[in-house]
């Protein structure tokens, strides 16, 4: 009995700690995270692959789109509990000065109450 509770306890160990994708469909996630905010300018040459992925971010958790993509550039809270996980697509200000304000192309990626993500939207700068 003993031995079938330490096999259970090792199958879950090992499924918890999974590194994260290197691909998400045609997006890969590696240069995406490699590429902190886009300062290097390989987050631009993703943006189709990223578009071809929107529906399948949707609903996906904090944590996972974390995994996923990586530490958000910007933790924007918004009201109602909800906050936007936002990336910057190319190089700007923010990548010089950490901090200031940037109007550089960005993706938002806007969390609920819940923690799900609900839209994803395109922009100059924050939403």
């Amino acid at each position: 009995m003993r031995q079938f509770f330490l096999a259970i306890f090792l199958m879950g160990s090992l499924l918890a700690c999974n590194p994260a994708p290197d691909t998400f469909g045609k997006l890969d996630l590696k240069k995406w995270r490699g590429d902190r905010g886009g300062c290097n300018g390989v987050r631009a040459t993703l943006v189709p692959d990223f578009r071809a992925e929107i529906q399948n971010l949707k609903g996906k958790t904090t944590n996972t789109i974390g995994e996923l993509l990586g530490r958000p550039d910007i933790n924007q809270i918004a009201d109602r509990n909800q906050k936007f996980y936002i990336y910057f697509l190319e190089k700007g200000s923010h990548c010089d000065q950490p901090g200031l304000k940037s109007n550089s192309r960005s993706v938002a990626i806007r969390m609920s109450a819940i923690g799900l993500a609900t839209e994803v939207t395109f922009q100059n700068g924050l939403p």
